[in-house]
């Protein structure tokens, strides 16, 4: 396994974001272990697995959204819905999976010692009927 880089202020932005994204739909969640996807989400007997990153950028400049293909397969491999939301400063981005179109290359942020998700294949998302938003 890699070192985690997530700093305290990353976890804190994930977790605001689940909590607006379950507000929104009066729904709960539960973090799951620190290396699978980020969390499970149930409202009366549905669920569904959500993925949440960090993007630096307001919405309206979000676009294309990026995202690890190991993520998407993580969340294809739950074989129930998944969510993946984009936190931006402003508010939030989300989709179901299934319903996304990507183009994908090699890509990522530049190396940083210690880690081996630096540089990837990565996916991505431009703006399309799918997305939605919920803003801060």
């Amino acid at each position: 396994m890699s070192k985690r880089f997530e700093t305290k202020e990353d976890l804190e932005r994930q977790r605001k974001a689940i909590d607006l994204f379950c507000k929104k739909f009066l729904a709960s969640y539960k973090e799951l272990e620190k290396w699978d996807i980020d969390y499970i989400v149930t409202k009366d007997e549905k669920i569904c697995y959500v993925e949440v990153k960090g993007r630096n950028k307001n919405i309206q400049d979000a676009f294309p959204l990026p995202v690890a293909a190991r993520k998407i397969v993580k969340l294809c491999d739950k074989k129930t819905p998944a969510i993946i939301i984009w936190a931006c400063y402003d508010g939030l981005i989300y989709a179901n999976i299934k319903d996304l179109i990507s183009t994908g290359r090699m890509g990522g942020r530049d190396k940083r010692k210690g880690s081996s998700n630096d540089q990837e294949y990565m996916l991505y998302f431009d703006n399309q009927d799918s997305f939605f938003t919920i803003n801060n």
